[in-house]
């Protein structure tokens, strides 16, 4: 058996976060990042291709692949349609 050096995403994620610079540009875009990673899980869970969620939304892929890239900016409306999709219920809230 070989001795495999593992490093995780959260333990990245943990050193990253000591540098000031990266833990503020991080915290400015954990809501993207949570919002994508729900997103991927639900949609695997319900063994959807990005394709798949499009089509039911009537939208295209590449929708649906810059929600879970961080890199669109998503309506309401397009995100209640996803939750419509995936039969889920949307929330939004301030805290």
């Amino acid at each position: 058996m070989r001795n495999k050096l593992e490093y995780t995403f959260r333990q990245h994620l943990n050193e990253s976060l000591k540098d000031p610079e990266f833990k503020k540009v991080w915290e400015c875009s954990q809501l993207e990042y949570q919002l994508a990673c729900q997103l991927i899980e639900k949609r695997l869970a319900r063994k959807l291709s990005q394709r798949a969620l499009a089509e039911k939304i009537k939208t295209s892929p590449a929708v649906i692949s810059r929600i879970e890239t961080m890199v669109a900016n998503p309506s309401l409306g397009l995100l209640k349609r996803i939750a419509a999709a995936l039969d889920l219920k949307l929330s939004v809230g301030f805290k």
